[in-house]
């Protein structure tokens, strides 16, 4: 009667992309990093990650934390982020992840589980640029007035 689902359809996950960097389980990197290529974050990172390529993925894995903004194409968070998120197409929060602020995205899956305090701003398909904090208070603002 009752089936189960297959979830072979997955748009995004930690084996299916390939990965330039690499940042290992017992690494601590503390300062700005500045992406070319897509990056898997095993350890911790205290600053802000920002990629400069248009396809570049960046994955916090289970376990890991980032204490700074993270501005890239793709965003997967399975650990713990402590800032702003800016995904310019999609954001997938995993059921044991936990999100300290806010999140800017094209589009974005959340599971069961994931844990967000902060506001989820879907950006406009034309402006699919990093447009600075005027987004966020404009948000505020609505939510403030209604």
């Amino acid at each position: 009667m009752f089936k189960r689902r297959s979830n072979t359809a997955l748009p995004m996950t930690q084996s299916a992309e390939r990965f330039d960097t690499l940042i290992g389980p017992y690494s601590l990197i503390k300062g700005e990093l500045r992406l070319s290529g897509s990056t898997r974050i095993d350890g911790r990172v205290e600053g802000n990650i920002t990629a400069g390529a248009d396809s570049v993925t960046v994955v916090i894995s289970e376990g890991a934390q980032v204490q700074g903004d993270i501005l890239a194409h793709r965003i997967l968070v399975a650990g713990k982020v402590s800032g702003q998120i800016h995904a310019t197409e999609r954001v997938e929060l995993q059921a044991q992840c936990m999100v300290q602020g806010d999140i800017k995205y094209g589009s974005i899956a959340i599971e069961h589980g994931a844990r967000v305090m902060g506001l989820l701003l879907q950006i406009d398909e034309s402006k699919r640029e990093l447009s600075g904090d005027s987004d966020l208070r404009q948000a505020l603002n609505k939510a403030k007035a209604g």
